[in-house]
């Protein structure tokens, strides 16, 4: 069975020290793509822009600093809120967005509910199907 664990959010994008804009953002994970999360960016264009990187590297970057090129996130406080930024860089161009450090972490936490760190190999059923694969062959 495939469980969705999605979180619609407000992250703020961050144009210059003095000024951001509100990007209408869905955090999505799927079960049956167990390694992966996925963000969608609505930014006024006709469809979305997404994302998807490893979940691995968002539960760490909710801790502390992680990611190398085209994807890093870090925790960090501004006016006094926990955030966690997350910058994203494309042929296209470079992006850092702010988000909410408790709606990101309690999200994530939910993803860790349905499918612990570990066991995402299981998810896939690759141990079935190469059982299946070897039997059929005998």
């Amino acid at each position: 069975m495939n469980t969705v664990v999605e979180r619609e959010l407000e992250m703020m994008m961050v144009l210059s020290p003095e000024r951001s804009i509100p990007v209408p953002t869905r955090l999505v994970y799927r079960s049956d793509d167990p390694y992966a999360v996925h963000i969608a960016f609505h930014i006024g264009s006709e469809s979305p822009v997404h994302w998807t990187f490893a979940r691995e590297l968002m539960v760490e970057g909710v801790f502390r600093p992680c990611g190398e090129g085209d994807v890093q996130i870090w925790p960090t406080r501004v006016d006094g809120r926990a955030v966690v930024c997350l910058a994203l860089s494309s042929p296209d161009g470079l992006a850092l967005l702010e988000g909410s450090a408790v709606i990101v972490s309690s999200w994530l936490e939910r993803t860790l509910r349905v499918v612990p760190p570990g066991s995402e190999s299981e998810q896939l059923g690759m141990d079935d199907a190469l059982r299946e694969l070897l039997a059929w062959g005998c």
